[in-house]
């Protein structure tokens, strides 16, 4: 019966800490230009080339009791293949074509300079989260350049801890509006249709 008793017991005990501490999460978010881009250029060839900018793979930590075991990260190695695939898709939308090897073509680079996750610190549980993504846009055209910076963020409320299907979500949400705003930049089509 004691025996019993003292399984029991530690049972509840597990079960309250797992409710303290949460597990780190790799996050494999799916940006998408989420709206219609207006077509200004005349299949003229662009170098698009997308880079990360980020000083590390870590976007912040879902908090609780033990916030240094509980990591988000989104690695280079999976997100820029997606972010490179919807800057060629963009650049097609706006009337260009994506090329790697047209000497003299205008040139536009696209860097994930930010992406972060930030949770209350104090308390147990996570009950909200904001989340932030920036990209920049080097665009150069002969002798003329252009910079742009394009943030996008959203505070989200929580009834429970987040998994990991929806922190996926929401920061492929996050991501693909901040990469929708930089194709959206006219100063970029103008600029890449000038040549």
């Amino acid at each position: 019966m004691l025996q019993r008793l003292l399984f029991g017991l530690i049972t509840v005990t597990s079960l309250t800490l797992v409710g303290c501490a949460h597990s780190p999460q790799q996050l494999s978010p799916q940006p998408k230009i989420t709206t219609p881009l207006a077509a200004v250029g005349h299949g003229q060839p662009v170098s698009v080339r997308v880079v990360d900018g980020r000083p590390s793979p870590t976007l912040g930590t879902r908090g609780g009791l033990y916030p240094e075991t509980s990591a988000i990260t989104v690695t280079g190695a999976d997100v820029l293949p997606k972010l490179q695939a919807q800057a060629e898709a963009a650049v097609r939308l706006l009337g260009f074509t994506p090329s790697s090897n047209s000497p003299g073509a205008p040139q536009l680079t696209v860097t994930l300079a930010e992406l972060k996750y930030q949770s209350p610190k104090e308390g147990l549980y996570v009950t909200e989260a904001t989340i932030g993504a920036t990209f920049k846009s080097d665009v150069s055209a002969g002798t003329r350049r252009y910079s742009g910076r394009y943030a996008a963020s959203l505070d989200q409320r929580f009834g429970m801890a987040p998994n990991q299907e929806t922190n996926t979500k929401l920061v492929g949400d996050v991501l693909s509006d901040a990469l929708t705003r930089l194709f959206k930049d006219p100063s970029i089509s103008q600029l890449l249709s000038s040549q």
